[in-house]
């Protein structure tokens, strides 16, 4: 499921970085993220002390809020879960920062538990259930690559809409909850 899941996110654009541990995904952030950060609040987040990590490895991280995002290079976020056949990463951002930091900034870098890879959409439903049961009123975030479009001209063009570069750094004891970012 793993490899199905590599193979698919790569071919849509996005760049996988298996990171054996939070502190190998701090240093490719701060190499990578090429300006100040976005880090909205979330259990996964605060449970390693992300942002206090992130400032260490010598990051500016923005406060999470519209006024802010346009300066922001770079927005990090934790996913629910990843869909394996499609190369798909499923966010709960009914949180305005969630959705600030994963649309506005030019690069975009999720953390990704390996075990939170589910194979396909049916294998889906559940988890999705489960989030419209807690709060049916939420926004959900399907991620598939970097954003793209061809409505203009029928012509591909790479980040108009959101992120122009998507990171998944891919840990192994992250958080195994499909529910939690």
């Amino acid at each position: 499921m793993r490899k199905c899941f590599y193979q698919a996110a790569e071919a849509s654009g996005a760049v996988l970085v298996e990171c054996k541990n939070v502190a190998t995904a701090v240093e490719y952030i701060a190499r990578h993220a090429a300006g100040a950060v976005l880090l909205p609040a979330s259990p996964s987040c605060e449970r390693v002390n992300l942002a206090e990590q992130l400032r260490r490895a010598g990051l500016d991280l923005l406060p999470v809020a519209r006024e802010h995002a346009a300066e922001a290079a770079a927005g990090v976020t934790s996913t629910c879960f990843a869909i394996a056949d499609t190369g798909t990463l499923v966010l709960e951002s009914t949180a305005e920062d969630v959705r600030l930091a994963s649309t506005l900034p030019t690069r975009h870098f999720i953390l990704l538990d390996q075990r939170k890879i589910v194979a396909d959409g049916l294998a889906a439903v559940e988890p999705l259930r489960q989030m419209h049961q807690q709060n049916p009123r939420n926004y959900i975030a399907y991620i598939t690559g970097p954003s793209r479009t061809a409505d203009i001209e029928r012509v591909l063009t790479i980040g108009v809409h959101g992120p122009k570069e998507l990171y998944i750094l891919l840990l192994g004891d992250w958080s195994s909850d499909l529910l939690e970012m």
